[in-house]
């Protein structure tokens, strides 16, 4: 008999991504302050991908508890521009000003993702994408965050590359699904490994 596929995670974006792959699994929101676990790693000058692993596996050790021989898979994303790490814009102002700074420039979206069982890492992973935005006035910034209203609040970078947002970039270099926040193909494959799901 297959271990339970839980997924540690109350994003909609990787839900629908399992869920669209024909992935039986259950979703369970982990209950972790993530700026708490991240602080002392940023204090520490931990890169942006391990950071993204660090949050990863808290969440899939978190739900992981309450989930004996469960087959957990954790996963974050991290946004840096250099060794700046972005979180969700607190509000439309702060999402204006994530745009300014990353307006002409190449920033990394670290996704990272684990499974986990029984407080045990079998396998974790970080898929890297580079992203170049185009150089952007701050008019077009302030008509864009309009057009999108709360929905730049959702996304580490006031963007959502499947929608309008695609219009802010010059060049976009990685996978689909790490833009999205679930590196699919390397999961999927760790899974068949497991012999989780059918291969």
């Amino acid at each position: 008999m297959r271990s339970k596929l839980v997924l540690a995670s109350a994003s909609p974006f990787r839900r629908a991504l399992l869920k669209n792959a024909g992935i039986d699994f259950e979703a369970q929101a982990a209950d972790i302050d993530e700026r708490a676990v991240e602080a002392p790693l940023l204090k520490s000058g931990v890169s942006p991908e391990d950071a993204a692993l660090v949050l990863a596996l808290a969440k899939a050790t978190d739900v992981g508890g309450e989930r004996p021989g469960a087959l957990v898979i954790g996963s974050d994303q991290t946004l840096s521009l250099g060794d700046e790490i972005f979180h969700k814009p607190a509000d439309m102002e702060g999402a204006r000003r994530h745009l300014l700074k990353l307006s002409g420039k190449t920033h990394q979206l670290n996704s990272a993702v684990v499974i986990v069982r029984d407080g045990e890492t079998l396998w974790q992973h970080v898929g890297i994408a580079s992203l170049t935005m185009r150089p952007l006035e701050p008019g077009y910034i302030g008509r864009y965050l309009s057009r999108v209203g709360d929905a730049a609040l959702t996304s580490v970078g006031a963007y959502q590359l499947e929608g309008i947002g695609v219009q802010l970039f010059d060049k976009i270099d990685g996978d689909y699904f790490t833009i999205i926040g679930l590196p699919m193909l390397p999961l999927l494959a760790a899974l068949r490994d497991l012999g989780a799901i059918d291969g």
